[in-house]
This record gives C-alpha cells, sequence and structure tokens, in this order.
C-alpha cells in the first residue's frame, strides 16, 4: 500500500495531552466521540498504569466502572457468580437498553439457560460445516473482489466490508437473498446510539425498525418449522428443543445477537485490515512475500481492531475488587480495547506484527462461557477473502482518513475510500 494516511498526529498529540492532565475523577473512557475520533487510546494508557479499575460517576450512560487490564478482564469475565450478563439488569453494553425494550439473548443471559440456548446454533460452527462454508465464501468473495473498480477510488466498506458480510448473513440464515441488506441496516440499527444525524433519531425509531425486524423473521420461522430442520441458523433455533418456544423477545434478542454478531465484527475487521496494512507498509510486503502469514495476520488484526470495544456486566453483590469496592448494582465495563493494548499480557501490544508467536493472545472474542461462537468463521472468512485479495491486487492504497463509527461499543469504520491500481 502506498503512503500512510495517519489520524492527524496533532490531533493525538493533543489527546494525549488531555488524557493526562484531566483529573482521573472526571474521566469518561466511553464517550462515543472518543471512539469517533480515535483519541480514546491516552485515557487507556492512563488508567491501565494508574487506575486500572476505575469508577466514572457521571456519564451519558450513567456511572459505571472500567476494567482495563487483561487479566483483571479475564478474572471478571469468568466470575459469573458475582458479574451477571442479564438482560434483565441492562445486559452487555454500557448503555442501557430501556426497560420495556430489554429482551434476552444467550450473550445477555446466566447460566444454566445461557449454555442450552447457545448450544442449539453451535452445530453452525463445526468444523465439517465451516468446510462446506468455506467452499461459498470462496466463489462469493472472488466475485465480490472481481467486480471492484481499477484505477478510481471507491468505499471499501460499503462494496466489501458490508457485502460479503451480509451474503454470509444471508447464507447462515438462508434469507431471501435480493433483500440481504435488510440484515445490514438491522445490525447497524440495533447498535446505534439514537440521535440528530445518526442512523435513527429516536428510541422510538429504532424499536420500531427492529420490530419490523422481528416481523419478517416470525414468518420465515413459520415456514421453517414446518420443514424439516435444515441447517440455517432459522431452522436450528425453531427445531432446538431449547429454543423453539422462546417468547417473541427472547426470539429477536437471539436474532439481533446473531446479526450482530455475524456483521460488525467481520465487517470492522475487514475493513480494519486494509486500513492496518496502510499504516504499516513493511507489514503489507511481508504478507505478500509470503501469504502463508495469513494464518497469524487474520488474528493479530483483529486483536488489532477489536470490533467489540467492550463487554458489560452487572454486579450481583458487593464485591472488593483490586481495592475497589464495587457494589450491588453497579455496571461493570470490561475494556477489551484496553486489554488489547496491555503491554503487561502482550508483548509489544502497539505494534502490527501480522507473524506474532502467538497471536491468538486476545481478548476481541471474550472468554469463558461467553466466548464468540462463531470466532472460527469469522477467522475462516477473514482468511479466505485475503487469499483472494492476494491473488488478485498488488495495492490496495487507502486514498483518504477513514470515517468512523459514533460508538464506544462497536469499534468501526462508516465508509473507507481505498483505490486499486489500474
Amino acid at each position: 500500500m502506498h503512503g500512510t494516511i495517519n489520524p492527524g498526529e496533532d490531533v493525538q498529540a493533543a489527546a494525549r495531552e488531555r488524557a493526562f492532565s484531566t483529573p482521573l475523577a472526571q474521566f469518561d473512557p466511553g464517550d462515543p466521540e472518543l471512539f469517533r475520533t480515535d483519541t480514546f487510546w491516552p485515557y487507556f494508557d492512563r488508567l491501565r498504569r494508574e487506575e486500572p479499575v476505575h469508577y466514572c460517576s457521571d456519564s451519558m450512560f450513567g456511572p459505571y466502572w472500567s476494567i482495563t487490564r487483561y487479566n483483571d478482564i479475564m478474572d471478571i469475565e469468568t466470575n459469573h457468580a458475582v458479574f451477571s450478563s442479564a438482560a434483565s439488569l441492562g445486559g452487555i453494553t454500557i448503555r442501557d437498553t430501556p426497560p420495556d425494550f430489554r429482551r434476552e439473548s444467550f450473550i445477555a443471559m446466566d447460566q444454566p439457560r445461557h449454555s442450552a440456548q447457545r448450544k442449539t446454533v453451535a452445530p453452525m460452527f463445526t468444523p465439517t460445516h465451516l468446510d462446506q462454508l468455506a467452499i461459498n465464501i470462496r466463489k462469493r468473495s472472488a466475485e465480490c473482489l472481481d467486480n471492484l473498480p481499477r484505477g478510481e477510488v471507491f468505499d471499501w466498506v460499503d462494496r466489501v466490508s458490508i457485502e460479503l458480510t451480509t451474503q454470509m448473513l444471508a447464507v447462515l440464515f438462508d434469507f431471501p437473498w435480493e433483500e440481504r441488506r435488510k440484515l445490514t441496516r438491522w445490525s447497524d440499527v440495533a447498535t446505534t446510539i439514537p440521535g440528530p444525524g445518526g442512523v435513527v433519531a429516536t428510541e422510538d425509531e429504532k424499536q420500531a425498525e427492529l420490530l419490523a425486524c422481528a416481523e419478517y423473521f416470525a414468518r420465515l420461522w413459520k415456514e421453517r418449522i414446518n420443514q424439516p430442520p435444515r441447517s440455517d441458523l432459522l431452522s436450528m433455533m425453531a427445531h432446538g428443543e431449547a429454543t423453539r418456544d422462546m417468547d417473541p423477545k427472547n426470539f429477536l434478542g437471539n436474532l439481533v445477537l446473531l446479526i450482530v454478531g455475524g456483521n460488525d465484527t467481520t465487517r470492522n475487521t475487514l475493513s480494519g485490515s486494509i486500513y492496518a496494512l496502510s499504516q504499516h507498509p513493511e507489514q503489507y510486503r511481508k504478507l505478500k512475500d509470503n501469504p502463508a502469514l495469513i494464518d497469524s495476520f487474520v488474528p493479530e488484526v483483529i486483536r488489532w481492531q477489536t470490533p467489540l470495544a467492550h463487554m458489560r456486566r452487572t454486579a450481583l453483590e458487593d464485591i472488593e475488587f483490586r481495592d475497589k469496592k464495587i457494589r450491588k448494582g453497579d455496571k461493570v465495563v470490561m475494556w477489551y480495547v484496553s486489554g488489547n493494548r496491555d503491554e503487561d499480557a502482550i508483548e509489544r501490544a502497539y505494534e502490527f506484527i501480522i507473524d506474532r508467536a502467538r497471536p491468538r493472545t486476545h481478548l476481541s472474542f471474550g472468554f469463558g462461557i461467553h466466548r464468540c461462537v462463531g470466532l472460527r468463521l469469522a477467522e475462516l472468512q477473514l482468511k479466505i477473502i485475503w487469499e483472494e485479495i492476494l491473488k488478485r491486487f498488488e495495492h490496495i492504497e487507502v486514498a483518504g482518513p477513514p470515517k468512523r463509527v459514533y460508538s464506544s461499543f462497536v469499534k468501526g469504520y462508516e465508509t473507507l475510500p481505498v483505490r486499486i491500481a489500474a
């Protein structure tokens, strides 16, 4: 990739100056504006060093604790007795879902119900099934890449990242092909913070679109339940013992989980991979000289991008954690994006190294019982797409700065202008 587009060094320097001069008591690392401008890094650097378990008393999301070190995040992730994922307590993101709109999904659910529902969709991600999906992924990736314009600037996010992940999602759900962009829209709506100029203006609009999503899928569900079991996610849930009698809220909760999980994460890592290589041309040369490095490049870019910046838990009882008193009902945010840059856990964590010795040491998929159920599929998609990219293109040049999503949950790109040499 020719040339690097850096997010203005003066912008980063100013952010660093601000982060190190602001009193820690005034820190609000979950402010989405920090993520939109990519200036959150120094805040987490300072927190890991000076106050790794930090309380923010006032934010647009209410008060919350931040857990910023790799090993502390692991401890919270695995302590299900004290730290709950339950939707009824607010769910898994820093932004509480309003009580009327809370919907359970297996990620926003505690044991034992969590495992029972999760098991229903797990067969989608077995090695045998992934081998079948791989053929489909390769074919669609090749078609998509062959149709890209040469010698002109286009938006990688829309033409490649969204298109390929949405196609995959349509295959997983056996969703009507010509309407597949509905899935993209529902994913964006599900994770957005409503506001003027945003994906939706109000919470009511957001919920209305999600109900339309539920109604659409309910029609598909009725078809599947009256047919013999098939190997798509909807059929698996319609015929699964733990999922076939879900109430409407649980049904929509799981749909949104699978749509967002299958869409946002892979899509933003695919965009992130292009951007990361544009900033590290020496790593791109290394990859082109030795395409076998794709196997370690993929997990490294998943760590580097960290497509979901955090997961949240709610304390079920008072607990002392690293000398801090967390109270029952407190919101506890595990910052994966910070843990993935923790130098005590990951060597040279701020460097993008595509031939890392242990590239899977990262938190991007979570850890413990809630670890991402589709992680093997995410890695497989990225691997195949990059194999196909390397076969075709000498250079993909980033032609301008990316536009980032206004969110401290989904760490992603709205647009990324690129050019492929003619």
